[in-house]
């Protein structure tokens, strides 16, 4: 794999930073301006965010922040393992509703990027899942919005079954596919 990897959804990225590892441990550059944006990762980042889940299956999304405060993210997870998935919400785009998802670990040491115009989630693989991710907008109750993680429409695979997973009333009260008013051109 090279730096950063188109998916399926091609606007979506895996990046693949180098990791240097001895007896100690590792280190890894997480974020570098110029090498990211070279590898199609653009946008200012303006804030950082980190969330713990304590249980495995915990279900966070699937978010994003409507124009003119939307959000392009860059994924990471520092602890435990989590499937990170995309859905493509830009109305007219040939992709739409169609999604991306991929495991993100603390041992695989991979980043996803999602730009603006993809509702982002991830399910935990692990107990005490960490998950690190930098934004190009800051946070903007007033634009918040999501679409319901589960809808059958998607067709994502998520390795925990609804009835299993644990998930708040907000994300679990977002609108299915067909219902979404997207705000994405």
């Amino acid at each position: 794999m090279s730096f950063a990897t188109p998916l399926a959804l091609p606007e979506v990225l895996l990046i693949e930073p180098k990791r240097f590892g001895d007896a100690r441990g590792f280190f890894v550059e997480t974020y570098n301006r110029a090498r990211w944006e070279a590898a199609g990762v653009t946008g200012e980042f303006v804030q950082d965010n980190h969330s713990m889940s304590a249980a495995c299956g915990t279900v966070r999304g699937l978010h994003f922040q409507a124009p003119p405060r939307a959000q392009a993210k860059l994924i990471r997870v520092a602890r435990g393992a989590v499937l990170d998935v995309a859905v493509d919400i830009r109305r007219g785009s040939a992709t739409y509703g169609r999604h991306v998802a991929v495991e993100l670990s603390e041992a695989n040491g991979l980043q996803l990027y999602v730009p603006e115009g993809f509702a982002h989630g991830f399910q935990t693989l692990s107990e005490k899942a960490e998950v690190l991710y930098k934004v190009t907008d800051y946070y903007a109750p007033e634009a918040e919005a999501g679409l319901l993680w589960c809808d059958p429409a998607l067709a994502i695979d998520w390795p925990i079954a609804p009835g299993e997973a644990t998930v708040n009333a907000r994300d679990a009260g977002f609108p299915l596919l067909a219902e979404l008013e997207s705000p994405y051109p």
